[in-house]
C-alpha cells in the first residue's frame, strides 16, 4: 500500500479538473478585489511614515522565511512534493486575515495592512522568483521542478493576473467613488469569503480519503514550519529594536501565508501534485488556528499587564 512509504505521497495526485481551477482562480480575484475596497492610502502614508519597520517586515516574509524554510527542508529531508509545497507556501504573499490577527492583537494595524498588501504586490515577482530560486538548490526538488517545465515568467504572468488586476481594479473604486467602494467592501468581503470557503470544503470532500490517508504524515511538519514563521517573524523584529506592537505586526505579515494562491498556483502549474497540495491545505487550515491561538495569548498577557500596573 502507497500509505506506507511516505516518499510515495509524490505519486499523489488530487482529484480537480480544469473548471474548478478556473472556479477557484477568479474565487481567488475576487476575495482579492474584496481587500482592496478597503484599501486607504492614508493606511500607506501611516506606514511609509516608518519606512524601517515596513522594511523589516518585508525582509522578514519575502527573504527570510523562505531562507529558512529551504533550511528546515535541508534538515528534515520530507518527500520532494512536501519539500516543494513548504517553498511555496513560504513563497507566497502574506495572507490578510493577518490584518485581523494583528488587530486583536493590539498590533500595528496600519503596518500590517501595509506589509500585506506591499508582499501581495511584490509577489508577483517574489513567489516564482523565491520557488525557483531556492528549489535549484536541492537536486531532488530541482528534478521534481524540472518534471513539470515550469516556466518562472508564466508563473509570473499568472500571479500578476491572480492578484494584481483584482486588486488595481478595487484600489480604483475606492480613489474613484470611495462611497460605492464602502457600500460594495462589507457584502464582497462576505460573499467571496463563504465562496471560498465552500469551494474548499467541497474540494476537501471530493479528496476526503487522500487527505486522510496522507494528512498524518504533514501536520506535524505543519504546524513545525508555521511556528517557525511567526517566532521568526516576530524574533526578527525584536532583533531589528521594533516596538513591541510592530513586532506583533511582522509576526503576523510572516506566519500568515496566502495559502489560495498557493492552492491555485499547485493545480495550474504542478498538476494538482499531492505532497504539494496537503501540505498547502494543511496551513490553509491551521495558521487562522495559530493566529487565534497567538493573539489570544498577546490579549492574555497585555491584560496581566495592567492588572499588575
Amino acid at each position: 500500500m502507497l500509505a506506507a512509504n511516505p516518499q510515495a505521497i509524490d505519486l499523489v495526485r488530487l482529484n480537480f479538473n480544469p473548471q474548478a481551477q478556473l472556479a477557484l482562480s477568479l474565487v481567488l480575484a475576487l476575495v482579492m478585489f474584496g481587500i482592496a475596497l478597503d484599501l486607504h492610502l492614508d493606511d500607506f502614508k501611516q506606514a511609509l511614515a516608518r519606512p524601517r519597520a515596513l522594511a523589516i517586515g518585508m525582509l522578514s516574509h519575502h527573504l527570510l522565511f523562505p531562507a529558512a524554510t529551504f533550511a528546515m527542508i535541508q534538515l528534515l529531508e520530507p518527500a520532494p512534493s512536501i519539500g516543494l509545497g513548504m517553498l511555496l507556501v513560504s513563497s507566497c504573499p502574506a495572507g490578510h486575515i493577518s490584518n485581523f490577527f494583528t488587530h486583536r492583537a493590539h498590533g500595528n494595524a496600519a503596518l500590517s495592512v501595509s506589509i500585506s498588501t506591499l508582499s501581495t504586490l511584490g509577489a508577483i515577482v517574489m513567489t516564482p522568483l523565491n520557488v525557483t530560486f531556492w528549489a535549484s538548490r536541492d537536486p531532488a526538488l530541482a528534478a521534481l521542478l524540472r518534471s513539470f517545465s515550469l516556466e518562472p515568467l508564466r508563473m509570473l504572468l499568472e500571479v500578476g493576473l491572480l492578484l494584481g488586476l483584482p486588486l488595481a481594479a478595487g484600489l480604483a473604486v475606492q480613489a474613484r467613488s470611495p462611497a460605492l467602494a464602502q457600500r460594495l467592501h462589507g457584502p464582497m468581503k462576505r460573499f467571496s469569503m463563504l465562496v471560498f470557503l465552500a469551494f474548499v470544503v467541497g474540494a476537501l470532500a471530493l479528496n476526503w480519503a487522500i487527505f486522510m490517508e496522507w494528512g498524518r504524515y504533514v501536520v506535524l511538519l505543519v504546524l513545525a514550519h508555521n511556528a517557525m514563521a511567526l517566532a521568526g517573524g516576530y524574533g526578527f523584529g525584536r532583533l531589528a529594536r521594533l516596538p513591541e506592537r510592530d513586532c506583533r505586526a511582522v509576526a503576523f505579515e510572516t506566519g500568515i501565508q496566502n495559502s489560495g494562491l498557493g492552492l491555485v498556483l499547485i493545480f495550474n502549474f504542478f498538476g494538482g501534485l499531492g505532497g504539494m497540495a496537503i501540505i498547502t491545505a494543511w496551513w490553509g487550515i491551521w495558521h487562522i488556528a495559530a493566529g487565534m491561538g497567538l493573539s489570544s495569548f498577546w490579549l492574555w498577557r497585555d491584560g496581566r499587564k495592567e492588572v499588575a500596573a
